[in-house]
């Protein structure tokens, strides 16, 4: 016989204001806007790596392309993490990692570009949560 546990959110409470699980959106908005703002960083700081990767995809424009991603990638992981207009910005970097994974990592029979497609689809599917429930209530949204 199959059962389910419900656990209860401190008296007086709801679960998402209470202690730790209160700031877990945070914690979680943060582990995920750090791989944009890292990357971001990276090709601002080094820009003729990506360029040469946006045009070996074929892609026009590379150095539009790169803009870009640099400004989509640092301020829309700056928004995340101070959890402004949360669910747009989420939502929009949900499709700019799903765009990436399939115009740069579509070749799935090398197991590298596999793993790299499908941690893409992982991080989309984390900002698809984060639209889905929100920023949690230690965000500029829920000011």
């Amino acid at each position: 016989m199959l059962t389910t546990t419900q656990t209860q959110p401190l008296a007086g409470t709801t679960a998402t204001e209470s202690g730790i699980p209160g700031a877990l959106p945070l914690v979680g908005r943060l582990g995920i806007a750090t791989i944009f703002l890292l990357s971001g960083f990276a090709k601002l700081t080094a820009p003729a790596g990506t360029i040469g990767y946006i045009a070996s995809a074929g892609l026009p424009l590379p150095e539009v392309g790169l803009a870009i991603a640099i400004l989509v990638e640092l301020v829309g992981g700056a928004l995340l993490v101070i959890g402004y207009r949360t669910r747009l910005v989420a939502l929009a970097l949900a499709v700019f990692t799903v765009a990436a994974a399939v115009f740069f990592h579509s070749a799935l029979g090398d197991q590298n570009q596999f793993i790299h497609f499908f941690k893409n689809l992982a991080i989309a599917g984390g900002l698809l949560q984060v639209v889905a429930y929100g920023p949690g209530r230690i965000s500029i949204d829920k000011r």
